[in-house]
């Protein structure tokens, strides 16, 4: 399931991220690529620093109080947010993300913590207006083809993580993304996608008829498919 949400930052956030990113420094892109990565990525990202923790934490905010983003992820773990700016020029080619991201062990009393997660979803999370820059669309394939992304300020886009996709190649102007990735409580793509349908047609069936009878019925399902479906 590919997911576009509008809105996952107010106008007033993204005033604030942008006016910290004009005097951010950006580094290299490919220090966070894998090995084969590297060869097809063309970007900088933000240097870690109070600046990145201040727009990290705005975006980890947004996500936690999007409620759609909650019902179509799931989230166990969400990676702390790169920060990828596109000049012209710059793009990155067809990959496909890693699937275990972290790793780095934490000593804890006479327990090892590590902070190693598998990656079930990506998202892409636009911080500047598609006006701004020509080029720049995040394709991604699936079964029915390639599909081009490119949202307005604010807005996102939640794919699986298993797809190959790209960002192609920016042309004019300049190209600013949050992106990164969920480890979610259900892990199958197929058990996530009935969920969210299942729990959006009880939003609906709620909204228009109030608690019904048949309302309990998808609500009590929706709750056991959960219980037999969550890896905490």
């Amino acid at each position: 399931m590919i997911l576009c949400l509008d809105a996952v930052l107010t106008a007033e956030e993204l005033e604030t991220i942008s006016t910290a990113l004009q005097s951010a420094s950006f580094a290299d892109g490919k220090t966070t690529a894998g090995w084969y990565a590297k060869q097809v990525k063309h970007n900088t990202q933000l240097e870690a620093g109070e600046i990145a923790e201040t727009v990290r934490s705005l975006i980890l905010a947004a996500l936690r109080r999007n409620a759609l983003f909650q019902m179509a992820a799931y989230p166990k773990v969400i990676r702390p947010p790169l920060i990828s700016r596109y000049e012209v020029g710059m793009g990155y080619g067809t990959h496909v993300d890693n699937a275990l991201m972290g790793g780095s062990a934490l000593l804890s009393g006479d327990s090892q913590q590590t902070d190693l997660m598998r990656t079930d979803l990506s998202l892409t999370l636009f911080l500047n207006s598609p006006d701004d820059y020509d080029g720049g669309e995040l394709v991604i394939e699936d079964t029915l083809g390639h599909h081009p992304f490119k949202l307005a300020a604010g807005a996102m886009v939640l794919y699986p993580a298993t797809t190959l996709h790209r960002v192609e190649p920016v042309t004019r102007g300049t190209r600013l993304v949050a992106v990164t990735w969920v480890q979610s409580l259900v892990r199958n793509a197929g058990d996530r996608e009935l969920l969210f349908e299942l729990d959006t047609a009880r939003q609906s069936l709620f909204r228009q008829h109030g608690k019904t009878p048949e309302f309990d019925q998808i609500t009590k399902c929706h709750a056991n498919l959960l219980r037999r479906w969550v890896e905490l």
